[in-house]
């Protein structure tokens, strides 16, 4: 027997959303004097062409003032050439926090429709270097693999 998760909200019952895949994106630590922690974008496209959907975008959204943390997100080049300049951010379910090494999961939405995708992930750090990992996907079967080799570790696409 399954047992469904729900919340009560504010006095209303919410049903979790429903979740398609996650992507697991691996940054792995990285053996420098001074480490400052990485902006990284990840977004989805039709393999044959077509617009990009940004899934997430972690960078210092606290930074305020006369270099706003949003500043140095076109330094994510690809991402920022796809979709991110187009963007107003911070976006509710995309904009996050820089994060440091580690694995995290992300879910993917529910709504992408059956087709060959790649998934992107790309990478950027201050005093660092810059990577960007594709995976080709089909929907809806959600799987592929592929490695960074210095700014990004493992990134994995599974079915949830």
């Amino acid at each position: 027997m399954r047992h469904a998760s729900f919340a009560l909200i504010g006095g209303v019952l919410v049903a979790p959303a429903a979740v398609a895949g996650t992507v697991s994106v691996t940054l792995p630590r990285i053996p420098v004097a001074e480490y400052h922690k990485p902006y990284v974008a990840g977004w989805i496209e039709p393999a044959g062409g077509g617009a990009a959907r940004s899934l997430f975008a972690w960078y210092d959204i606290k930074k305020g003032g006369a270099e706003p943390g949003h500043k140095w997100l076109a330094d994510l080049r690809s991402w920022w050439r796809k979709s991110g300049r187009s963007l107003k951010l911070p976006v509710d379910g995309v904009s996050g926090a820089t994060k440091g090494p580690g694995t995290y999961a992300i879910p993917l939405p529910t709504d992408i429709a059956p087709g060959n995708y790649v998934l992107s992930v790309e990478s950027a750090r201050e005093g660092g270097g810059r990577e960007l990992v594709s995976v080709p996907i089909s929907v809806p079967a959600y799987a592929g693999r592929a490695s960074g080799k210095t700014e990004l570790g493992a990134v994995v696409v599974a079915a949830k």
